[in-house]
């Protein structure tokens, strides 16, 4: 379980985050959702350490974040940021292959060649694995480079707005297989979402965010509801169910 106790950050003189207090639990898919400028990715990154937290505490499986080494944190969790900075000029299979960097120390063995294999099959990679990044689509693109993630083949996977510039196939895609995924390996996913019909379509658990606190959270069929989108968004949408999910309709 990953604990957040106190949790405020400033950027620039600009309170970002306001005393967050929240638990998210072991196992399935966690969906961050919220108004932009809520303080989603912030938050993310805070329990990736990319950000050094300012006040409050961070726990992961009772134990401080700050008291993880580089490497064991590397074994423990994955992040996918908004930002990608990797070269285009890259085969999916060498790319895939980086995710093993906590074990491999960029040598790969027969033991990360195996699991690179098994993501690659998992993420429906094999056709395209020869092929360089610059080469593929938009989604694609960004399978190959949440393989990368999975294929670190940590507890917990952050994953930032991963449905940027994907259209309604990919993105819809891309949200099966990481909820079978978890299920099926027994993972924690967090992710970061804008469309908030994806978020109560897959996800298991939803927190929203707004204004830098942490204004519901629960299951999809607890929370989501045209009061919570007045409350969360500020926008009047009407609600039904699809089958045992709330939906968003204009």
């Amino acid at each position: 379980m990953i604990r957040i106790t106190d949790i405020s950050h400033q950027i620039a003189g600009q309170e970002i985050l306001h005393r967050v207090n929240l638990d998210i639990p072991q196992g399935g898919l966690t969906a961050l959702v919220g108004p932009n400028g809520a303080g989603k990715s912030t938050l993310l990154s805070l329990v990736a350490r990319l950000l050094k937290a300012q006040s409050g505490r961070i726990e992961i499986n009772g134990k401080d974040l700050s008291q993880y080494s580089h490497a064991d944190l590397a074994k423990l969790l994955a992040i996918l940021p908004q930002v990608l900075t990797s070269t285009h000029r890259i085969s999916v299979k060498d790319l895939v292959g980086f995710g093993r960097y906590p074990y491999s120390r960029g040598r790969l063995g027969p033991q990360d060649r195996k699991v690179v294999a098994q993501v690659l099959q998992s993420f429906e990679l094999q056709q395209i694995q020869d092929r360089f990044l610059d080469t593929l689509s938009g989604g694609q693109r960004q399978r190959a480079y949440t393989a990368m993630a999975w294929a670190q083949d940590t507890e917990y996977l952050l994953l930032d707005e991963p449905l940027n510039n994907l259209d309604i196939a990919a993105s819809r895609s891309l949200m099966a297989r990481l909820k079978t995924l978890a299920k099926q390996e027994q993972r924690t996913i967090v992710i970061v979402l804008h469309d908030i019909n994806y978020a109560a379509g897959y996800a298991d658990h939803i927190v929203a965010l707004k204004a830098g606190q942490i204004v519901a959270a629960g299951s999809p069929q607890e929370i989501v509801s045209e009061g919570f989108l007045r409350d969360v968004f500020e926008t009047d949408a009407k609600v039904v169910l699809a089958g045992e999910r709330p939906l968003v309709v204009v």
